[in-house]
């Protein structure tokens, strides 16, 4: 359920319903928890707007006679509220999935939301890395503690970002248990899929050495990072020390923990890999969403080309 307790402006009926779709994302489709509560924030908002666009709290009724040009309302509402393009845009997804939920529960069916046109946002390429950045990251992390196994943690923990392309959810996802011998490491990524990915030595032995330093006890089926307690590691805390390492090594903003993820997948597309097999090692459930790496290649290959050719510059 979402962090902080959602007020739906809705009478009972409506409210039991929405908790029902609630449930269905986190046991059935099963989202994360950050995007459970982004989702339930989306919704609280539509029908807040719809309690106030009609007089009176919003019911079952009144979701089921909504019009396409009440739907344009709230679009044109949140709009005015100088929220992005991006934001409108999973606005809008948010509620088509709410009343998609609810036509499928034979519950109510409204056409009008499928013909409304989401709005158009600009495609970002991922933000890659170069490796000697990353290496110089790696190199600098022990500096960063006066504990040294905090250091081999923060290490073991970008090795899996950048060497199996992880998200950083996944990376504090793993369980003491989890690494083993035999080269292969087990992911449960988003929606519950699982994959295979290699694992290369460097990272094994990376693992081993904070397990062996860790003051702590790491159980084999309770979480593999631990912070400077003893608890889970907090995702907070690596963002942090990945921006104190930007300011320490004077690399630029797109040092993120995700775009180790990014640039795990760029570099292996360099030197030959397939997209196929990209799509798998990242979780990607389409390969549409693999694709975008193509085009941050194609702009390498550009960027080299303009910088080399003799004639790229009319020269």
């Amino acid at each position: 359920m979402p962090h902080q307790e959602i007020i739906y402006n809705c009478d009972n009926t409506c409210l039991a319903t929405i908790k029902q779709w609630q449930s269905w994302l986190l046991s059935e489709k099963r989202v994360s928890p950050h995007t459970a509560d982004a989702y339930f924030r989306d919704l609280a908002n539509f029908i807040d707007f719809s309690s106030n666009h009609i007089g009176e709290k919003c019911s079952i009724d009144t979701l089921k006679n909504f019009s396409i040009k009440d739907f344009r309302s709230y679009m044109s509402h949140r709009s005015s509220e100088k929220i992005s393009r991006a934001s409108l845009a999973r606005n809008l997804s948010t509620v088509r999935n709410f009343y998609r939920w609810l036509a499928k529960n034979n519950i109510l069916e409204n056409q009008a939301i499928q013909t409304l046109q989401s709005p158009k946002v600009p495609k970002k390429l991922p933000r890659s890395l170069n490796a000697e950045d990353i290496f110089k990251a790696l190199a600098t992390l022990g500096e960063l503690y006066d504990d040294a196994w905090q250091g081999k943690r923060d290490r073991a923990l970008i090795l899996l970002l950048y060497g199996c392309g992880l998200r950083i959810s996944e990376a504090l996802g793993l369980k003491g248990g989890d690494i083993v011998s035999g080269g292969t490491l087990r992911i449960l990524g988003k929606g519950g899929k699982e994959r295979i990915v290699p694992m290369l030595q460097i990272i094994k032995e990376a693992v081993d050495d904070y397990k062996d330093y860790c003051p702590y006890e790491i159980k084999d089926n309770a979480n593999l990072f631990l912070g400077a307690r003893g608890g889970d590691l907090n995702p907070g805390v690596v963002q942090r020390q990945v921006r104190k390492i930007r300011a320490l090594l004077s690399l630029p903003e797109s040092v993120t923990p995700h775009a180790l993820r990014h640039s795990f997948a760029t570099h292996l597309l360099e030197e030959g890999g397939d997209l196929r097999t990209i799509q798998e090692l990242l979780g990607h459930s389409s390969l549409a969403a693999t694709q975008r790496y193509t085009a941050v290649d194609s702009e390498r290959i550009k960027k080299v080309y303009n910088e080399a050719h003799p004639r790229a510059k009319g020269e």
